[in-house]
């Protein structure tokens, strides 16, 4: 085709509709009388080319104009236009014209010259550390050749900022210089420069209009606007104690109380587990946490009438707040309608709340729908299928200060499990999950069921335990629900390693432990990925060793479902441990110690008295063969000495989540005992040597351990736990036997047990510390103790929750001791520490733990063994 160019331009400027930066573009040559403004000609599309497309494609952006060949558009007209603004709206380009090269009778050729904008080519950051560099970088997700799109650096920028404004820097400047790369045409290196300026505290938050609530009160019921702290232990007392004194007198106890609520408000508030920031959305939430404390204290009509915040002199925030407190209302008359299945008098006794009562918004919410003890109305019903059931509390009548209250119900039709199903169990079998679940089809839908298979399936260890979700979906139709249950897998296997110090050497520990593993696929090549997994068995492997002087290893089995069809336990263990003193095979000197042993249990889960309960029952088998090996920490003499014994233990646990309880309970109560030999013969024990005194060992050791879990403010959780020992004989003329013996202190790590030891840490004290014989020689039955007793008090609180990486703080007070039988025992004797400590579960490598302690009492003998102590726990050894 014969093209003329025309070298005379003309453009349409400011058509309607369009950006004053925005031009159509059009080279029509000199004769200016072929356009016709009054009278718009036709012209049919002959050709379209593309300039300047160097990234983009090309052939589409005629497509995004609404421009093709053989089309018929106007000269001038619309066309021209409305396809440069469709092109422009693309935000890829710097500049946009379409020209007409050619007229060829009526037809003209077009072309497209667009300037691409440059592409990213690498970004840093300047003005920032390194660590916020990285999780800026994660957040605003920049990748090479990226467009430099106005969009693009808005979003950035705006990334930037909310980043910072989550961390209470309010004052952030952000400044994105673009620089030319020398290296590659139309790219840059993009720099962004960040200015964060000074933290943003909240200095003051000042209440108006509070007679009722104290501002101490007030403040206290938001949970993330918080102010700064403040600790002035220098600001008197005096006058605090004068009013106190006067307000008693005179009979304000109320008074007094809510002054020194205030003292100590002003003066004593460090902030600790709360960063002092404003975000508004967090200030919004947090103006109706006040107003349900208001409600809940009988303030129906509370509300806040306005507040400010603004900038104090200092820079930091200040903040005001108007409350207008209303009545405190009474509850006249409670009255329920719509109930057939539970009589008034029943609802009443569950409800909590009798005509009189303080009105309590909170209360009446919490014991109607939900309650974390499950005593509430719609638990009531739920639990026996009621899943339609519906409450409304309504006010029929509000005079003065009282309150009329009708509580109607609709109960609906029972409702029956249809379909229980999963999603998200990639590696483990579905059998393993639902043998776990409470809800079965054909029952009666059951809340607490619900809650339940939530706890059970956090407890198997298998998944992300944040992230456990039942889907209920009622169908109306036929009164049938189905439940999904949305789990996502987590590392259940861990690897442990540990170090120690025994016997003046380094003792090093290697294990593994695989908690879903799959026997049956132990001989599918295609099922190891890299071990076959997903029937919930639990195999572990361990190695200790001191080089070739000691060595101990193990392997346990555990299948928890015996059988497939109840949750019966059966495992099996073996080990050995073997320990050489440190001399020459040759030497005269030259003994050894070793143990063998293995154990055959079976454990089940009881129904009586609840369903938290289970028991196990174990047959233990152990040898131990001493030559020549006559020691201070195990005094008896050369020969084998074997001990067949029975275990029995009972417990229950309750607890939320196995990493991070926040409430709940376990306790665990242990009995494990041989055959009374001595007993059985007519022997005298007290004049024979120790190879066939102690030859069968007979022994019943008892033990008791119990945790409770409280959470006291959003995350931070109170432990309490208690422990105690007690290790007992059948025959005074043996007394109690050298193995099996309970040492206590420090980190629990010296993993040196070839005589059946139970090592109990205690933090502040150095390792065995506490433990008669260790420091006392004249004990003939060698180190150890047969009683003991530990207390601990521990506060938790979170630093994160992510399955990948649970961390929590801690703080602790404990107390114990060890004692060599009933003779010594004092429960008041006991020695006492306290300290902080943190916590971090890695999947791969289980509970890790470093504690500082400080021991407040002196130990007999052993100087240095109290004081600053640093301990250093893996899997809970401490605990």
């Amino acid at each position: 085709m014969r093209y003329r160019f025309l070298p005379i331009m003309l453009f349409f400027v400011a058509l309607l509709g369009f950006g004053s930066s925005t031009f159509a573009q059009i080279q029509i040559g000199d004769d200016l009388s072929e356009i016709d403004y009054a009278r718009p000609q036709k012209y049919e599309i002959g050709g379209i080319v593309v300039e300047g497309a160097k990234y983009v494609d090309a052939s589409m952006l005629s497509l995004i104009a609404n421009l093709r060949v053989g089309e018929t558009i106007s000269i001038p007209g619309d066309e021209i236009s409305s396809g440069i603004k469709k092109i422009w709206e693309q935000g890829l380009f710097e500049d946009v014209a379409i020209n007409a090269t050619d007229f060829v009778g009526n037809k003209v050729f077009l072309q497209i010259a667009i300037k691409e904008k440059p592409r990213v080519s690498k970004f840093s950051f300047k003005g920032i550390k390194k660590s916020e560099a990285d999780d800026i970088r994660n957040k605003i997700n920049l990748s090479r050749g990226d467009i430099a799109t106005d969009h693009l650096l808005t979003k950035t920028t705006r990334i930037i900022e909310d980043f910072y404004y989550d961390k209470g820097y309010l004052n952030v400047d952000i400044d994105i210089e673009q620089k030319a790369d020398t290296a590659r045409e139309n790219y840059v290196d993009m720099v962004i420069n960040i200015d964060k300026g000074k933290k943003v505290k909240i200095g003051k938050i000042n209440v108006n209009g509070n007679e009722n609530f104290t501002d101490g009160l007030v403040l206290s019921s938001m949970k993330e606007t918080k102010e700064r702290g403040h600790f002035d232990p220098l600001d008197p007392i005096g006058p605090l104690i004068v009013n106190t004194v006067a307000d008693l007198v005179t009979l304000h106890p109320m008074r007094a109380i809510n002054g020194i609520e205030e003292y100590f408000y002003d003066n004593y508030r460090p902030r600790i587990f709360k960063a002092s920031k404003y975000l508004e959305k967090n200030f919004e939430d947090d103006k109706k946490l006040i107003i349900a404390k208001y409600n809940a204290k009988g303030y129906r009509d509370a509300r806040i009438v306005r507040d400010s915040v603004y900038r104090m002199d200092d820079g930091n925030l200040g903040i005001d707040l108007f409350v207008d407190e209303g009545n405190k209302y009474h509850y006249r008359s409670i009255k329920w309608t719509g109930n057939t299945k539970y009589s008034a008098e029943t609802l009443n006794s569950i409800l909590g709340i009798k005509p009189g009562d303080v009105y309590n918004k909170e209360l009446l919410d919490k014991n109607l729908n939900y309650s974390e003890t499950n005593l509430d109305i719609s638990s009531l019903y739920m639990d026996d299928g009621y899943l339609f059931f519906r409450v409304d509390p309504v006010e029929v009548s509000v005079e003065n200060d009282s309150i009329d209250l009708e509580i109607r119900l609709n109960e609906g039709k029972q409702a029956r499990i249809s379909n229980v199903t999963l999603a998200g169990n990639t590696k483990t079998y579905d059998h393993v999950v639902l043998r776990e679940l409470y809800t079965r089809p054909g029952q009666l839908y059951s809340r607490s069921d619900v809650v339940r298979s939530v706890r059970e399936l956090a407890t198997l260890g298998f998944f992300n335990q944040e992230n456990i979700n039942p889907n209920i979906q009622p169908n109306f139709s036929d009164n049938t629900v189905d439940i999904d249950y949305t789990v996502e897998e987590a590392a259940a296997d861990q690897i442990r390693f540990s170090a120690g110090y025994a016997a003046r050497m380094l003792m090093l520990e290697a294990g593994l432990q695989f908690s879903n593993f799959s026997m049956r696929n132990l001989f599918n090549k295609k099922a190891w990925r890299p071990i076959p997994v997903g029937d919930g068995q639990k195999l572990g492997l361990s190695v200790s060793t001191l080089g070739t002087q000691y060595i101990t290893y193990s392997i346990s089995f555990t299948e928890p479902w015996l059988g497939g069809r109840r949750p019966n336990a059966f495992s099996v263990s073996f080990y050995q441990s073997f320990y050489a003193k440190p001399v020459e095979k040759t030497s005269e000197n030259y003994g050894y110690f070793n143990m063998t042993g293995g154990t055959i249990g079976l454990g089940r889960r009881l129904t009586w008295p609840d369903d938290y309960f289970s028991v196990y029952h174990g047959l233990n088998v152990k040898r131990y063969n001493l030559n020549n090996y006559q020691t201070s920490f195990l005094n008896v003499g050369d020969g084998k000495y074997n001990l067949i014994s029975y275990s029995f233990v009972l417990s229950r646990n309750s607890v939320s989540q196995p990493i991070y309880p926040r409430n709940g309970s376990e306790f665990q109560f242990g009995l494990e005992i041989t055959p009374p030999y001595s007993l059985l013969t007519n022997m005298n024990y007290a004049d024979l040597p120790d190879n066939e005194k102690y030859k069968w060992i007979e022994m019943h050791r008892w033990t008791f351990k119990a945790a409770w879990f409280t959470e006291l403010y959003d995350k931070l959780v109170l432990m309490t736990r208690v422990r105690f020992g007690y290790l007992g004989h059948f025959n005074s003329q043996i007394g109690p036997t050298p193995f099996h013996r309970f040492f206590l202190g420090g980190d629990g790590l010296s993993n040196y047990s070839v005589d059946s030891r139970e090592l109990v840490g205690m933090r502040g004290y150095a390792n065995n510390s506490l433990t008669p014989g260790f420091y006392n020689s004249s004990n003939s039955g060698g180190n150890g103790g047969d009683m003991l007793t530990k207390y601990t008090l521990e506060l938790r609180y979170p630093l994160s929750l992510n399955p990948q990486a649970t961390i929590y703080a801690l703080t602790f007070l404990e107390a114990g001791n060890c004692w060599l039988g009933f003779k010594d025992f004092n429960p008041f004797d006991v020695k006492r520490s306290a300290g902080v400590g943190v916590r971090i579960y890695l999947p791969m490598f289980g509970l890790l733990g470093l504690d500082w302690g400080y021991g407040f009492d002196e130990v007999y003998g052993l100087s240095g063994s109290n004081g600053s102590q640093f301990h250093f726990s893996i899997g809970g050894s401490i605990d």
